[in-house]
């Protein structure tokens, strides 16, 4: 038997990132790929729901189980030796273990979750994605194959290009020579970055509808990865504007919709309002593990963080020079402008863009001391380019409205901006849920995301009927149905149970 008696000493385990807390029954902790299929075996004989965890760093509450057996993969870390730019691990292996692996050698695994404490098995149940993912594509980009035990205890290995739908029917051969077939369901999704239910489209390569499912579909044991050469030269800087419409100007010559493209590429493009800015102000000022962040200027409207990969050195000051010329006509203070190389200094910078969600959390937990139900509200929805000035008034405009704190932070070069609302109170909370629905309706009527990298879990399953309706959201199930016909996997995340989402 490798599943353990619920006793006090796991209660961690019944906890991640999200602040919410559930309960379980007994715990495993799987080692290997037979463990994962000896634990399945017995939930099954028993009749446990399984929440299979990582490293518990999601904020959806995916890893927090509702009853039955905890499978936590933290144990299943091993990582192979790179080979021909690919390289294997289990799910339990860390971000930064991977990076560790292969940044030695020369090599860059691109995708740059905040989190780099992450594993790869929650990488994979969210396609989790960061602020490089604005050039190199979120984590399906770079998976190249997969073992996932499903819940009858059979095993699929999956490699890119092997297994393909035709239109929407889909054929999975499991390693016993069994089939699993049916139909994929019938979404448009939308054509922008997102990570919001199951990824399907007519005649896919199935190795991707296990990317971002969440752990509802099967288990992963194993997966393979792409990597790349270093990028020779890496720069980065910050700028600071007086308006949030001249940083969304900032951004679009970025991007390259002013008709010139930059000579080197730019990889990342993040943005900060007004009150993110005053939050690492105050944070900088008032809590010591701040302290080491740079002094921010004042007053500022909004900032951009900008991160560059070339290849020489020419065409890389060629792109700082052109884009300090479109900074100054945009109203930017050359002098109070970050530049940062390779090395501590870009490293100082990169800590600059991860502390904001944190000095989030540092509020959250004070404020929880007085109001021990209150969480963050953390929207993560994506929009077409073309909407970005609108959907930030929109957010600006309802929030005053409200008279809600929040700041607003994240990944604008893809459109997706994270709008934290900081409640101070229940009634400030459920004003500020009631805010989030709204705006998941008008993102999704101009065609966004409701989700764009940190997936559904268990709070957010209202947001997926949103996007998809109520047909939608049941032709999912079937499809969950199919490979988990028990609903024995990760009971309460993506779909609404009996103790819904966003509580």
């Amino acid at each position: 038997m490798v599943c353990t008696p619920w006793t006090s000493e796991y209660a961690d385990y019944l906890r991640d990132e999200s602040r919410q807390t559930g309960e379980a029954d007994c715990v495993a902790f799987a080692r290997s790929e037979a463990d994962v299929l000896l634990a399945l075996k017995e939930a099954r004989a028993s009749g446990w729901p399984v929440t299979v965890q990582g490293a518990r760093t999601g904020i959806t509450a995916g890893a927090v189980p509702r009853g039955g057996l905890i499978l936590n993969l933290s144990r299943m870390n091993r990582i192979e030796p790179l080979q021909n730019r690919r390289i294997r691990a289990q799910p339990g292996a860390r971000l930064s273990e991977l990076r560790a692996a292969v940044e030695p050698q020369g090599f860059f695994f691109p995708p740059d979750p905040t989190e780099t404490s992450a594993s790869i098995g929650g990488m994979l149940a969210c396609n989790a994605s960061g602020a490089l993912s604005y050039h190199y594509g979120p984590t399906r980009r770079w998976i190249r194959s997969l073992r996932v035990a499903l819940a009858d205890g059979d095993l699929l290995q999956i490699r890119r290009g092997d297994q393909h739908a035709q239109d929407r029917r889909f054929t999975l051969r499991t390693e016993s020579g069994r089939t699993v077939s049916g139909l994929l369901p019938e979404l448009e999704m939308p054509a922008v970055k997102h990570a919001a239910g199951y990824y399907v489209r007519p005649d896919m390569d199935l190795l991707d509808l296990f990317i971002g499912m969440e752990g509802t579909l099967g288990v992963i044991t194993e997966a393979e990865f792409d990597v790349i050469a270093m990028p020779p030269i890496r720069q980065a800087l910050t700028a600071f504007f007086p308006a949030e419409t001249a940083a969304v100007a900032f951004v679009r010559f970025l991007r390259g919709e002013h008709g010139s493209a930059l000579p080197a590429t730019p990889v990342a493009i993040e943005f900060f309002d007004a009150a993110a800015l005053d939050l690492l102000r105050r944070s900088r000022e008032e809590k010591p593990a701040f302290a080491g962040l740079p002094a921010l200027p004042h007053p500022c409207g909004a900032a951009i963080y900008v991160e560059l990969h070339g290849a020489d050195e020419a065409s890389m000051e060629a792109a700082v020079l052109a884009a300090a010329d479109a900074m100054h006509g945009l109203g930017a203070d050359a002098d109070t402008c970050w530049f940062a190389d390779q090395g501590s200094t870009l490293d100082r910078m990169k800590t600059f863009r991860h502390a904001t969600p944190e000095a989030v959390n540092l509020l959250i937990d004070e404020r929880r001391k007085t109001h021990p139900d209150l969480t963050k509200l953390g929207t993560d929805m994506s929009v077409p380019g073309a909407a970005i000035e609108t959907i930030l008034a929109r957010y600006h405009g309802d929030l005053d409205a409200a008279g809600l704190e929040s700041v607003i932070f994240g990944h604008i070069g893809d459109n997706h901006v994270h709008v934290n609302i900081l409640p101070r109170n229940r009634e400030e909370y459920d004003a500020g849920k009631a805010l989030y629905l709204r705006w998941a309706a008008a993102v999704a009527a101009m065609g966004g995301s409701v989700s764009a990298e940190h997936g559904i879990g268990k709070l957010k399953t209202p947001l997926l009927e949103v996007l998809y309706g109520e047909a939608g959201v049941r032709e999912m199930r079937r499809l969950k149905t199919l490979l988990d016909p028990d609903a024995l996997l990760n009971p309460g995340n993506l779909f609404a149970c009996e103790r819904g989402g966003m509580p």
